[in-house]
C-alpha cells in the first residue's frame, strides 16, 4: 500500500531545476521572479 501511494504521488513532483537557489528557499527567502531573487523595499509583508 505505501508504495502504491508514494508511486501515485511521485507523478505531482517536480524537479529541482534551480539547485543554486535551494539554500536561499532553506534559508527564509520568498521573493523570486523568473529565477532572480526580488530585493523587497518596503515594510509590507510578502504575498503569500
Amino acid at each position: 500500500m505505501a508504495f502504491k501511494l508514494i508511486e501515485s504521488a511521485q507523478a505531482r513532483w517536480r524537479a529541482v531545476n534551480a539547485p543554486h537557489l535551494v539554500a536561499l528557499v532553506r534559508a527564509g527567502a520568498r521573493g523570486f521572479v523568473n529565477g532572480h531573487l526580488v530585493e523587497r523595499t518596503d515594510d509590507r509583508p510578502a504575498a503569500a
